[in-house]
């Protein structure tokens, strides 16, 4: 059984193939930001001081 290809069907094959590494490589790129980053601590109402105002929020957990 000899299989047949047309010049569409390849280009498509070839766009979607390009299209799929895309994604993937900006996911692994996303990923590797996030655990290699270490963002800098920003002003924040600590949860020891006085009530916040409405509207206002604290980090649960702060490393800072």
């Amino acid at each position: 059984m000899k299989l047949h290809f047309t010049k569409p069907m390849l280009v498509a094959t070839a766009a979607v193939i390009v299209g799929v590494l895309t994604v993937l490589l900006a996911n692994a790129h996303l990923v590797y930001v996030a655990v290699t980053s270490e963002p800098d601590c920003v002003v924040h109402i600590k949860p020891s001081e006085a009530p916040a105002a409405r509207g206002s929020f604290s980090a649960a957990k702060s490393a800072c």
